[in-house]
C-alpha cells in the first residue's frame, strides 16, 4: 500500500506541470477562439476552427517582439508602475515574474557557476550559485577574498540567502545553472 501511495504521489507530481501548462494554453486558445469567433462570423459568416491557437501564437510572437525593443521595455515598466496601484495584483504578478525570471535569467547571467558550500554549519552542505567577487571594501574588512554566493531555498528559488564566503571554502560543481535550479526546485529528487 505504501508503494502504491508513493507511485501515486510521484505520478501526480509529474503531471502537475504538464496539466497546468495545458490548462493555461487551453484557456488562452479557447478565450481567443470564442472572442474572435464572434467577429469572424459577423464579417465572413463562417466559423474557422483553430483561429484561437493561431492568434495566440501570433500574439505571443508580437509581444515577444515588442518587449525586446526599447519602446516595449518602457511600456512594460510603465505598466508595472500602474499595476502597483491595484490592490493585491502586484503580489501575484511580481511573485510569478520573479519565478519566471529565475528560470529565464532574462538577458542577465546572474549566476555564473553552481557551487557547494558548508551552510548552515560545518559538515552540512548546500547548493549555491556564484554571483561575483565581493566589493573591495568588504574584502578589505574581512582580510581575505570573499565570493558572493546565493543559496536559494527549496522549493522556491526566488528566496534565499546571500553569503560572502572565502574563495577557498567554495566547491565548484560541474553542473549547469539550470541543473542546479532543477535540483533545488525538486528538493533533490531531480
Amino acid at each position: 500500500m505504501q508503494q502504491l501511495k508513493r507511485l501515486f504521489i510521484r505520478g501526480l507530481l509529474a503531471l502537475i506541470p504538464l496539466v497546468a501548462t495545458i490548462y493555461v494554453l487551453d484557456f488562452i486558445f479557447s478565450f481567443l477562439d470564442g472572442f474572435l469567433d464572434v467577429f469572424i462570423r459577423g464579417i465572413f459568416g463562417i466559423e474557422i476552427p483553430g483561429v484561437g491557437a493561431l492568434t495566440s501564437i501570433l500574439l505571443i510572437l508580437l509581444i515577444g517582439f515588442v518587449v525586446t525593443n526599447v519602446v516595449g521595455a518602457r511600456l512594460i515598466a510603465y505598466s508595472e508602475k500602474l499595476l502597483h496601484k491595484v490592490p493585491i495584483a502586484p503580489k501575484i504578478y511580481f511573485a510569478i515574474k520573479q519565478i519566471t525570471d529565475a528560470f529565464s535569467m532574462q538577458g542577465k547571467h546572474s549566476f555564473s557557476k553552481v557551487a557547494m558550500v558548508e551552510y548552515p554549519r560545518k559538515g552540512i552542505y548546500s547548493i549555491g550559485f556564484i554571483i561575483s567577487a565581493c566589493r573591495t571594501e568588504i574584502q578589505v574588512a574581512a582580510g581575505k577574498k570573499l565570493i558572493n554566493v546565493f543559496v536559494p531555498t527549496t522549493p522556491n528559488p526566488t528566496t534565499g540567502f546571500l553569503l560572502m564566503i572565502p574563495e577557498d571554502e567554495i566547491i565548484i560543481l560541474d553542473m549547469t545553472v539550470e541543473d542546479g535550479l532543477k535540483l533545488i526546485l525538486s528538493a533533490g529528487m531531480v
